[in-house]
């Protein structure tokens, strides 16, 4: 299994509405970005992956899962980018901010910060026991 972290901003579209699809889960369509568009074609059905509320908030909120994996993205034009399809799995019970991040020297090489601009980004599995632990979950899922 493979690790993400999918970034939003809360007013295009929120943990809330996340969660509020349910096992449909939602299309995560839009990405214009190469890397982040491959990004998404290394992930397979299963994978989990933090929400993370950018802009002004910059948080993760929630835990997803891949439910539906690359395909063309019908919002694209020039038929260049894809999506997956996510569904929400929990809350973090305890947000871990940006701050938060950037204070944990274990974190210190996290896309997160090196490459802080990219949508989709990869989580690598040390890092995603020691951020859910930061969320507040008593068990990584």
């Amino acid at each position: 299994m493979a690790y993400w972290l999918f970034k939003s901003e809360p007013s295009t579209w929120s943990w809330e509405q996340q969660k509020k699809k349910g096992a449909k889960g939602e299309p995560w369509n839009g990405v214009r970005n190469y890397q982040a568009n491959n990004n998404m074609k290394a992930m397979k059905k299963g994978d989990l992956g933090f929400f993370y509320h950018s802009v002004d908030e910059k948080r993760m909120v929630g835990i997803v899962r891949v439910i539906e994996e690359h395909r063309p993205d019908p919002t694209d034009e020039s038929g260049r980018f894809g999506l997956v399809t996510i569904e929400a799995v929990c809350d973090l019970p305890n947000p871990v901010t940006l701050a938060d991040v950037k204070a944990e020297p274990a974190l210190a090489e996290m896309a997160l910060l090196k490459q802080s601009r990219l949508s989709v980004q990869p989580v690598r599995t040390d890092e995603w026991k020691l951020l859910c632990r930061m969320g507040g979950l008593k068990k990584a899922p």
